[in-house]
């Protein structure tokens, strides 16, 4: 794997732009500030698998009665009601 491009920091704000779009493409962008590494501009992953619904197959169920109206109990503990 070849070593990350490494550039001085005064260089990299007047290069941004065609930086971000090196690092977009792959490449790995070391920035320095007096000849110390501070930061590292690298490509930004997004999820390339799309998301299926209902992956979760068995591991996940709603029960028959999610739906029908709480017990008197508990709804009154969600309107603040003392018991």
């Amino acid at each position: 794997m070849p070593s990350p491009a490494s550039l001085n920091l005064y260089e990299a704000k007047a290069r941004l732009s065609e930086l971000v779009e090196r690092a977009a493409a792959g490449e790995e962008i070391v920035i320095a500030k007096h000849g110390s590494p501070r930061a590292r501009l690298v490509p930004l992953h997004t999820e390339d698998t799309p998301r299926i619904p209902g992956g979760w197959g068995p591991a996940l169920w709603v029960a028959d009665d999610f739906d029908e109206p709480l017990p008197d109990a508990i709804r009154r503990f969600f309107q603040g009601e003392t018991p």
